[in-house]
């Protein structure tokens, strides 16, 4: 299932310099989210 040119859905999460929120990254500049499956695992 490819989620191409979809758009994603407004999310807040906590950082390390306070919460991001999706919304306000998209109103500073154009945004890139990138998911892939298995970060971090070996093979």
């Amino acid at each position: 299932m490819s989620l191409v040119g979809q758009k994603a859905p407004d999310f807040t999460l906590p950082g390390t310099h306070g919460d991001f929120s999706l919304q306000e990254a998209l109103i500073r500049s154009p945004l890139l989210l990138i998911f892939y499956p298995k970060d971090d695992t070996p093979g």
